[in-house]
Protein backbone atom coordinates (compact mmCIF):
# COMPACT_ATOMS: atom_id res chain seq x y z
CA UNK A 1 0.00 0.00 0.00
CA UNK A 2 2.68 2.47 0.98
CA UNK A 3 4.36 1.88 -2.39
CA UNK A 4 1.14 2.83 -4.06
CA UNK A 5 1.04 6.13 -2.48
CA UNK A 6 4.25 6.96 -3.34
CA UNK A 7 4.26 5.75 -6.57
CA UNK A 8 1.16 7.79 -6.88
CA UNK A 9 2.75 11.16 -8.11
CA UNK A 10 4.79 9.41 -10.35
CA UNK A 11 1.91 7.97 -12.52
CA UNK A 12 0.19 11.41 -12.46
CA UNK A 13 3.40 13.01 -13.99
CA UNK A 14 3.61 9.81 -16.19
CA UNK A 15 -0.02 10.49 -17.42
CA UNK A 16 0.67 14.47 -17.84
CA UNK A 17 3.54 13.29 -20.28
CA UNK A 18 1.61 11.55 -22.48
CA UNK A 19 -1.08 14.07 -22.98
CA UNK A 20 1.22 16.68 -23.29
CA UNK A 21 3.00 15.00 -26.31
CA UNK A 22 -0.33 13.45 -27.61
CA UNK A 23 -1.66 17.37 -27.89
CA UNK A 24 2.03 17.78 -29.79
CA UNK A 25 1.92 15.24 -32.66
CA UNK A 26 -1.51 17.16 -33.31
CA UNK A 27 -0.88 18.00 -37.53
CA UNK A 28 -2.84 21.06 -37.64
CA UNK A 29 -0.43 23.45 -37.74
CA UNK A 30 -2.10 26.25 -38.95
CA UNK A 31 -4.26 28.99 -36.64
CA UNK A 32 -7.71 28.79 -36.73
CA UNK A 33 -9.84 31.58 -37.83
CA UNK A 34 -13.55 32.61 -36.53
CA UNK A 35 -13.88 34.27 -39.70
CA UNK A 36 -14.07 31.44 -42.19
CA UNK A 37 -17.35 31.89 -44.01
CA UNK A 38 -17.88 35.37 -42.79
CA UNK A 39 -17.91 38.39 -44.75
CA UNK A 40 -14.17 40.23 -45.21
CA UNK A 41 -14.72 43.20 -42.02
CA UNK A 42 -15.61 46.74 -42.36
CA UNK A 43 -12.55 48.98 -42.55
CA UNK A 44 -11.72 52.25 -44.00
CA UNK A 45 -7.60 52.71 -44.44
CA UNK A 46 -5.99 54.70 -46.74
CA UNK A 47 -4.71 53.76 -50.54
CA UNK A 48 -0.56 52.80 -49.85
CA UNK A 49 0.39 54.62 -53.34
CA UNK A 50 -2.07 57.63 -52.03
CA UNK A 51 -2.62 58.45 -48.45
CA UNK A 52 -5.29 61.11 -49.94
CA UNK A 53 -7.60 57.97 -51.07
CA UNK A 54 -9.28 56.31 -48.55
CA UNK A 55 -10.61 52.15 -49.67
CA UNK A 56 -13.03 50.59 -47.55
CA UNK A 57 -14.40 46.64 -47.39
CA UNK A 58 -16.60 48.11 -50.71
CA UNK A 59 -13.62 48.58 -52.97
CA UNK A 60 -12.54 44.69 -52.73
CA UNK A 61 -14.46 43.59 -56.03
CA UNK A 62 -13.44 41.57 -58.67
CA UNK A 63 -13.91 38.01 -56.45
CA UNK A 64 -12.69 35.49 -55.76
CA UNK A 65 -9.45 37.26 -54.44
CA UNK A 66 -6.93 36.75 -52.35
CA UNK A 67 -5.77 39.43 -49.50
CA UNK A 68 -2.03 39.12 -48.49
CA UNK A 69 -0.66 40.73 -45.00
CA UNK A 70 2.96 41.91 -46.40
CA UNK A 71 5.40 43.90 -44.62
CA UNK A 72 8.94 45.53 -45.64
CA UNK A 73 10.43 44.00 -42.61
CA UNK A 74 9.13 40.80 -43.02
CA UNK A 75 11.48 38.66 -44.36
CA UNK A 76 9.45 35.76 -45.05
CA UNK A 77 7.56 38.16 -47.72
CA UNK A 78 10.48 38.64 -49.34
CA UNK A 79 10.36 34.72 -49.70
CA UNK A 80 6.95 34.34 -51.07
CA UNK A 81 6.90 37.82 -53.15
CA UNK A 82 8.52 35.80 -56.62
CA UNK A 83 5.29 33.28 -56.20
CA UNK A 84 2.71 36.14 -55.87
CA UNK A 85 4.21 37.73 -58.78
CA UNK A 86 3.86 34.72 -60.84
CA UNK A 87 -0.24 34.81 -59.99
CA UNK A 88 -0.46 38.31 -61.04
CA UNK A 89 1.73 37.30 -64.22
CA UNK A 90 -0.58 34.53 -64.88
CA UNK A 91 -3.63 36.20 -64.41
CA UNK A 92 -5.20 33.52 -61.86
CA UNK A 93 -6.66 35.83 -58.95
CA UNK A 94 -6.88 39.12 -58.08
CA UNK A 95 -4.54 39.95 -54.90
CA UNK A 96 -4.71 42.63 -53.04
CA UNK A 97 -2.29 43.97 -50.63
CA UNK A 98 -2.47 44.75 -46.94
CA UNK A 99 0.19 46.69 -45.58
CA UNK A 100 1.19 45.87 -41.74
CA UNK A 101 2.65 48.26 -39.34
CA UNK A 102 4.86 49.39 -41.75
CA UNK A 103 6.69 52.40 -43.47
CA UNK A 104 4.79 53.91 -46.61
CA UNK A 105 7.59 55.06 -47.72
CA UNK A 106 10.03 52.17 -48.00
CA UNK A 107 6.62 49.34 -48.65
CA UNK A 108 6.34 51.80 -52.15
CA UNK A 109 9.69 51.91 -52.97
CA UNK A 110 9.95 47.86 -51.99
CA UNK A 111 7.26 47.60 -54.56
CA UNK A 112 8.41 50.00 -57.19
CA UNK A 113 11.95 48.36 -57.21
CA UNK A 114 10.46 44.24 -56.74
CA UNK A 115 7.26 44.48 -58.49
CA UNK A 116 3.88 45.09 -57.35
CA UNK A 117 1.79 41.57 -57.36
CA UNK A 118 -0.98 43.85 -55.73
CA UNK A 119 -4.26 45.28 -57.55
CA UNK A 120 -3.92 47.94 -54.76
CA UNK A 121 -2.18 47.27 -51.21
CA UNK A 122 -4.12 49.13 -48.22
CA UNK A 123 -1.91 50.49 -45.95
CA UNK A 124 -2.89 49.28 -42.08
CA UNK A 125 -0.23 51.46 -40.62
CA UNK A 126 -1.53 51.04 -36.76
CA UNK A 127 -2.73 47.30 -37.55
CA UNK A 128 -6.54 47.82 -37.39
CA UNK A 129 -7.72 45.69 -39.84
CA UNK A 130 -5.14 43.41 -39.26
CA UNK A 131 -6.42 43.02 -36.05
CA UNK A 132 -10.06 42.45 -37.10
CA UNK A 133 -8.43 39.50 -39.28
CA UNK A 134 -6.75 38.31 -35.97
CA UNK A 135 -3.51 38.74 -37.78
CA UNK A 136 -0.25 37.53 -35.63
CA UNK A 137 2.32 38.64 -37.85
CA UNK A 138 3.40 38.94 -41.95
CA UNK A 139 2.76 37.44 -44.05
CA UNK A 140 -0.96 35.83 -44.23
CA UNK A 141 -3.08 35.52 -46.49
CA UNK A 142 -6.78 35.30 -46.90
CA UNK A 143 -8.47 33.87 -49.92
CA UNK A 144 -12.56 35.85 -50.70
CA UNK A 145 -14.73 33.67 -52.37
CA UNK A 146 -17.46 34.94 -55.64
CA UNK A 147 -19.48 35.43 -52.73
CA UNK A 148 -17.23 37.89 -50.52
CA UNK A 149 -16.81 35.05 -48.06
CA UNK A 150 -13.31 34.67 -46.42
CA UNK A 151 -12.36 30.79 -47.57
CA UNK A 152 -9.00 30.07 -46.07
CA UNK A 153 -7.00 31.82 -43.92
CA UNK A 154 -2.70 30.89 -44.28
CA UNK A 155 -0.16 32.07 -42.28
CA UNK A 156 3.35 31.77 -43.41
CA UNK A 157 4.61 32.16 -47.21
CA UNK A 158 2.50 31.55 -49.98
CA UNK A 159 4.26 28.81 -51.71
CA UNK A 160 3.06 26.65 -55.08
CA UNK A 161 2.62 23.67 -52.65
CA UNK A 162 0.36 25.55 -50.27
CA UNK A 163 -1.21 26.72 -52.89
CA UNK A 164 -2.31 23.68 -53.75
CA UNK A 165 -3.44 22.30 -50.63
CA UNK A 166 -5.35 24.88 -49.32
CA UNK A 167 -6.35 27.18 -52.32
CA UNK A 168 -6.90 26.08 -55.81
CA UNK A 169 -9.41 24.10 -55.05
CA UNK A 170 -11.90 27.32 -54.48
CA UNK A 171 -11.06 27.98 -57.66
CA UNK A 172 -12.10 25.22 -59.08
Amino acid sequence: MRRLIHATPLIIFGLLVLVLFSSLDNKNDQLESVLIDKNFPNFSLTKLENEDYTITRKDLTDFPALVNVWATWCITCRVEHPFLMSLKEKSVINIYGLNYKDSRVKAVELLKRDGNPFVYSIFDKKGSLSMDLGVYGAPETFLIDSAGLIKVRHVGALTPDVWEKKFIKYLK
